[in-house]
């Protein structure tokens, strides 16, 4: 790498803007609740509703995840990463320097850092997926500003319409073709209990190999999900809605009392129509339910987002967590599967449900400390910083008091 100057400089510390680092770290927290039963547990099994077999306080913390965790936080933190982009191009604009070869070797760089992620330590990761659907949110930018909340939602659309289509080809299938996508779905969770559980990190490594290629094909469900969330978060941040709310006061009050509940709602329908999301069945009724929760997720995540904005002024501890968000979202993979998977401590698929949401709070707790003690002296975390030096390609000074502020 190079010494000299860049065209764009790394944002100092004293030009973020909180309100999005308070966000991204409420973010990281949902994520981790999220995930916590798929790093905990086969991946096959975790994301499929309310599971019965579940009793008494595991049962309800199961319901709690789904309802309001669940496709809630995976689309905020989507969201803040398009906010993020309109941010980058409106600095670039302003300081008048090309944005779009910047742009591209971050997300290079962010495909670099989500490969490694899944085919090493996890294969739930989103990162891969942020760095590809990151290349047509580039070729957006030039839209018109007004266009991007439309653009968003119609893009989001796209993937529930995706996925309630896969939900009728499905039900066409042949009975022999529907019991043999259980049977398939029930041999890669047998085959995760055994690798995660009993193999060693090499045998996992090619376990999260094939996991990843057979995860290519969701991506044209999951991808329009995650552009749409991306334009929705550009319209965001580009409009001033993040960095200077009281001028949203009806915006954010919609969110608040209107969007959240009708969320809630739709999320709700969707859980009371099929609670329990079989492994290997994606019929028509399935994938409607599923179509419910994800439409339900958009006006809850919105609704979350709104109320963070309001108690921002009391959520600036959240803010050191948000600054250093690719650490620990990595840090999250890195730690659960070592206490978890047999190359670890070994207890995969032996936590209770309450217990894997207790462990994340804690874990989560940790990470904010962390978070604090780190900033105190270094100016970046330590993957933010790796980010940095491939986007800028040149080292960014880490500690604080050398170079930029």
């Amino acid at each position: 790498m190079n010494t000299a100057s860049p065209s764009l400089q790394p944002v100092a510390s004293g030009e973020r803007i909180a309100v999005l680092d308070i966000l991204r770290g409420f973010a990281l927290l949902g994520i981790l609740l999220m995930n916590i039963e798929a790093l905990s547990g086969p991946l096959d099994l975790a994301f499929t509703g309310i599971d019965a077999h579940w009793q008494g306080i595991d049962y309800w913390a199961d319901a709690f995840v789904y309802v309001f965790v669940q496709g809630k936080f995976f689309t905020l933190f989507s969201l803040l990463f398009g906010a993020g982009f309109a941010v980058m191009a409106q600095r670039a604009e302003a300081a008048g320097r090309q944005f779009t070869p910047f742009y591209l070797r971050r997300s290079a760089g962010l495909l670099l850092i989500g490969l490694c992620h899944a085919l090493l330590v996890w294969s739930g990761d989103i990162l891969v997926l942020y760095a590809l659907a990151s290349l047509p949110l580039l070729a957006c930018r030039e839209a018109p500003r007004s266009w991007l909340p439309w653009m968003g939602l119609l893009v989001y659309a796209l993937g529930v319409a995706l996925m309630l289509l896969v939900g009728a080809m499905v039900s066409m299938a042949t009975p022999q073709d529907l019991q043999k996508m259980l049977v398939d779905a029930q041999q890669g969770i047998d085959q995760q209990r055994l690798v995660y559980g009993q193999g060693d990190w090499m045998q996992a490594n090619v376990q999260r190999l094939h996991e990843f290629g057979a995860s290519l094909g969701g991506m044209f469900i999951s991808g329009p999900e995650v552009l749409g969330m991306f334009l929705l978060g550009a319209w965001f941040a580009g409009s001033g809605a993040l960095t200077a709310p009281e001028r949203f006061p009806r915006l954010y009050a919609g969110l608040r009392w209107i969007a959240l509940p009708l969320g809630l709602l739709a999320t709700l329908a969707g859980v009371l129509w099929k609670p329990y999301l079989a492994p290997g069945v994606y019929d028509l009724p399935t994938t409607a339910a599923m179509a419910l929760v994800a439409v339900g997720g958009v006006p809850m995540c919105l609704g979350y987002l709104a109320w963070i904005v309001h108690w921002r002024a009391r959520m600036g501890w959240l803010a050191p967590v948000g600054r250093m968000a690719l650490t620990h979202y990595l840090a999250q993979s890195v730690v659960c599967t070592l206490l978890f998977y047999h190359y670890g401590l070994g207890w995969f698929d032996v936590l209770p449900r309450a217990w894997q949401l207790l462990l994340a709070l804690l874990l989560f707790a940790a990470q904010v400390i962390f978070s604090h003690l780190w900033l105190r002296r270094f100016r970046f975390g330590p993957m933010e910083w790796l980010w940095r030096a491939m986007t800028y390609r040149q080292w960014p000074a880490m500690r604080r008091g050398a170079g930029q502020a």
